[in-house]
């Protein structure tokens, strides 16, 4: 049922995604009365799975859902139609109009693209707000994994700044460590002073790659007394409110760390040292047969949420996709660099469907497809043939130098553009299969 679910998410969004690209083309060209000929949500090679026709376009849903396409008169584009372009240009034709009619027809997609995504975050942003641990709450630090202490962070450190940017969101930490391209710089506080250290590009790296970032670090959890639930821990002394400090003079302990005391004393008594407001007492506590000293305990970490009015939310919204989009053209740049290995990262539809919940979640939904909405603007805007962003790229050039590429440069740029991006396909697809039975 979780992958039935993932999956029906998936198609969601990428239909929904699809639909608001292909129609950007489709209304652009519309406006300067260009014909379209088909309009189409999914490839359709051989046949489709569903269409009909108004006026001179084809609607339609194909059965291959690498994406989806408006085949525009007049236009070298995916269709390779060389028969149409063979014959005489006509008025109503994508090659008989200005050259800026023509680019603004070829970023129409990804600017629709981008403009739901803002839509998205906008709607979000008024109606649930944007909810964040703020990295000055986690007052006891942080517990890290073992990769982490390989680098040089010690269980209670606080992370102040890393490479001189304040960590506002407990969530910067590990962003900030995955993506990059050197070393970092590391300011932290341990034990109420400030220490800075240096990670080196290798091991930041390897951590990537062991996929240790997964797990990397948690805020720490004190052993606060939320209520005392049996009679011995009364008579002992213990309070709600109190917080467990030392426990059989260890220091600086959490709740894993109590808990693991607790076990080793099953039938015997514990010694705590307790923080009373401004207090500080020491107390003998009995552990029953179960390594149980009888309290609840209160979890003393809360989300922040930035509230928007209708009005505060717009700017909000273009905030939030200007930083998505900042985030994953920065992504793209780290693949392109083979020292970073990134590329081995790479995947296909199986990465992409992972990334929507096991359950429905429509803030989760709706937040991913922003993101998918941003990612498919910025792949398609790259300069290269196939992709609008190739298409606008040599229309730009002929706006600049008043020189039009030929149809033949055109046609040969086609394939090689289709040639490339089917083999980035098979490649990040193949790592998905490799990822899913190779290890």
């Amino acid at each position: 049922m979780e992958i039935f679910i993932k999956i029906v998410q998936f198609f969601m969004s990428l239909s929904l995604l699809v639909a608001i690209h292909e129609f950007g083309h489709f209304i652009m060209a519309r406006i300067f009365k260009i014909r379209v000929e088909k309009f189409y949500i999914f490839f359709d090679p051989w046949f489709s799975l569903f269409k009909w026709k108004r006026g001179d376009t084809e609607y339609g849903i194909g059965w291959l859902p690498l994406g989806g396409y408006v085949k525009i008169a007049g236009m070298i584009d995916e269709s390779m139609d060389k028969e149409q372009m063979q014959a005489p240009p006509k008025p109503d034709e994508f090659r008989s109009k200005p050259a800026w009619q023509r680019f603004l027809v070829m970023i129409a997609g990804v600017t629709m693209n981008v403009i739901l995504a803002f839509l998205i975050y906008t709607g979000i942003c008024y109606t649930h707000g944007q909810s964040y641990m703020a990295a000055e709450d986690a007052r006891w630090g942080y517990a890290f994994n073992d990769a982490a202490k390989d680098m040089g962070f010690r269980d209670g450190d606080k992370v102040v700044e890393i490479d001189g940017q304040p960590i506002e969101d407990v969530n910067d930490i590990r962003a900030m460590l995955l993506l990059t391209e050197g070393d970092r710089h590391v300011t932290i506080e341990r034990d109420g002073r400030s220490e800075q250290f240096t990670i080196p590009f290798d091991k930041l790296l390897e951590m990537r790659r062991q996929k240790s970032y997964m797990d990397l670090y948690v805020l720490r959890l004190p052993f606060i007394v939320d209520s005392v639930a049996s009679p011995s821990a009364a008579a002992a002394g213990l309070q709600a409110g109190d917080e467990v400090v030392a426990c059989n003079g260890t220091a600086n302990v959490d709740v894993p760390a109590i808990t693991d005391i607790l076990a080793r004393s099953k039938g015997d008594t514990v010694t705590f040292d307790v923080k009373r407001g401004d207090e500080r007492l020491t107390m003998q506590v009995p552990v029953d047969g179960n390594g149980k000293v009888g309290v609840l305990l209160g979890n003393p970490y809360q989300l922040r949420t930035r509230h928007y009015t209708f009005l505060q939310s717009f700017p909000a919204g273009a905030r939030l996709a200007g930083e998505t989009i900042a985030d994953y053209w920065q992504q793209l740049k780290l693949i392109f660099q083979p020292k970073t290995k990134m590329y081995e990262e790479l995947g296909g539809f199986i990465a992409i469907g992972n990334i929507f919940p096991a359950e429905w979640d429509w803030l989760r939904f709706w937040n991913m497809t922003a993101f998918l909405s941003i990612m498919l603007a910025v792949l398609n805007i790259l300069p290269i043939p196939a992709l609008d962003g190739g298409h606008a790229l040599f229309t730009l050039w002929e706006m600049l130098t008043g020189r039009k590429p030929s149809d033949k440069f055109l046609e040969v740029m086609q394939y090689i553009g289709f040639f490339l991006l089917l083999a980035l396909v098979i490649y990040a697809n193949g790592n998905d299969i490799y990822r899913l039975f190779g290890k």
